[in-house]
């Protein structure tokens, strides 16, 4: 590793109501990757935007390669070699790899757009990172994994020496995350210095040389990843020890809630049969594209299911929409909160509300303001949602507490079945907490809890029973005391001999 290529010192930035940034200095070495780590709220982004010119700090110094900065603006950190990967991909999913990698800086000759010179050195950048990739495929046919790759080849094609990964494994497998480790190391070796931001602690331990940890705005430390245990990591994170990383509670199983009878759907449900009880939380475990989330979406009345029945306690429910499913008493937390499960623009309490109006107006079809901002505030409260005032847009939250709101807006309904997909992705390891805690209190008030994820020790430690599925199929069903990484993953690739 070699000298400080980013020094941050006294760093402040205040937003209307919030403080986030108190004080914070931060540095990175050329070669080294940093992660920087922090519940949900620490101020990890609003610090990264300044380095990457988003946002301009109150008060502080920069330093970049040695040179003082003032106002940063993305151009000038584009100049000075910062490129920052965002957790949710910023990709023209019309334009081909080439021309997305290239957006804003084409290679112009005689006036005229140069697609073969674009795609020759979009070529030599994937080719260097060993990306076997054509510059000419559409982005919008390319897996997300696959577009993570694109984007550190955009950021690489400007020259970059500052990389800043904010969540890059989220929305990845075991295998890809593999590959982004193989092009990161690659990236160290070459002398480019990493921020790495993610709440996957256990990843860490694979690249990382030092951690910076933040928390409610302002620096707690630096150290040698080495220096520290992941108990120690997590206490500075989040202020006190967690000691129980997957609270569980012990519940009577109770009568049948759910029951799905030959449920098909498209390609990725295909004769799904599956009961739900009382005073149990079912987890749904399999790779990436075994049809899981399909099936929350069809059982919710997102997509049009071509055939099957649900049966909620002992009656067939008929569900062609998701006000159906909400008005039966069944509700999702749905996988991409930004895009389908929140309305960032608007308000948390509006947020809230919007799905209970049928709660909240009167027979006139006008909103009790009142009723409406005690619902509000009993969310905001028993979720512990970190927060100015519930006006605030819910664009504006940190992921973990956006999560947090869309799972609040299902508390004041009388729900039967809670359907949480992948509600973890992109929280730190306390807010995770507070998701588990809320599951197991929704399965002591007896109802149903069904949810999907893909890190197989969170289905592990939640489950009280695990179904697996792949290519579209359930195959294969497990209590949590006889479960097993190796029996799950075994059921997961069984793409042959699938059972219902």
């Amino acid at each position: 590793m070699g000298d400080y290529i980013v020094e941050l010192k006294n760093v402040t930035k205040s937003f209307p109501g919030v403080l986030a940034l108190d004080n914070v200095q931060f540095n990175l070495k050329s070669g080294e990757v940093m992660a920087l780590l922090g519940e949900n709220g620490a101020g990890k982004s609003t610090l990264m935007k300044i380095l990457s010119g988003v946002y301009t700090r109150d008060a502080g110094e920069m330093k970049i390669f040695g040179k003082e900065v003032g106002d940063m603006n993305p151009k000038l950190a584009q100049e000075m070699g910062v490129a920052i990967i965002h957790q949710e991909l910023n990709m023209c999913q019309h334009l081909t790899v080439a021309q997305n990698m290239f957006l804003g800086r084409e290679i112009i000759r005689g006036g005229q757009v140069d697609n073969k010179a674009m795609n020759a050195e979009a070529k030599r950048i994937l080719d260097d990172l060993n990306i076997d990739m054509d510059p000419d495929t559409v982005v919008g046919d390319l897996a997300v994994s696959k577009q993570q790759m694109v984007e550190i080849a955009k950021a690489l094609s400007t020259n970059a020496k500052i990389l800043i990964m904010d969540e890059p494994t989220s929305a990845l497998t075991s295998k890809e995350i593999d590959d982004l480790f193989v092009i990161i190391r690659k990236l160290k070796a070459d002398g480019k210095g990493i921020v790495y931001i993610s709440h996957r602690l256990e990843e860490l331990q694979h690249i990382v040389d030092r951690v910076t940890i933040m928390r409610d705005g302002k620096y707690i430390l630096t150290n040698d990843f080495k220096a520290m245990t992941m108990s120690e990591i997590i206490a500075n994170m989040v202020g006190r020890e967690i000691k129980e990383k997957f609270p569980r509670i012990s519940c009577n199983k109770g009568k049948k809630i759910l029951e799905v009878k030959n449920l098909n759907a498209g390609r990725m449900v295909r004769d799904i049969n599956f009961e739900l009880y009382e005073g149990e939380i079912v987890g749904f475990a399999g790779l990436m594209g075994a049809g899981r989330t399909e099936t929350t979406r069809a059982i919710f009345g997102v997509d049009p299911k071509d055939s099957g029945e649900i049966i909620l306690d002992g009656k067939p429910v008929k569900i062609n929409c998701p006000m159906d499913a909400i008005k039966a008493g069944i509700v999702l937390a749905p996988e991409d909160r930004k895009k389908d499960g929140l309305c960032t623009k608007l308000s948390i309490r509006d947020n809230i509300a919007l799905p209970n109006l049928d709660i909240l107006c009167d027979k006139l079809g006008v909103v009790n303001r009142k009723k409406e901002k005690e619902m509000s505030d009993k969310a905001v409260s028993d979720l512990m949602i970190k927060l100015p005032n519930d006006l605030v847009d819910a664009g504006s939250l940190s992921g973990g507490n956006q999560q947090k709101v869309v799972v609040g807006k299902w508390l004041a309904r009388n729900s039967r079945v809670v359907i949480f997909d992948e509600p973890t992705r992109g929280i730190d390891v306390a807010a995770k907490v507070e998701i588990y805690n809320l599951m197991n209190q929704l399965k002591a008030q007896g109802i149903g809890v069904m949810f999907v994820s893909s890190e197989m020790p969170e289905v592990m430690g939640i489950s009280d029973r695990i179904i697996v599925m792949c290519d579209g199929r359930i195959t294969g069903e497990l209590m949590r005391e006889d479960a097993t990484q190796d029996q799950i993953l075994t059921y997961a690739t069984r793409f042959e001999n699938k059972i219902g």
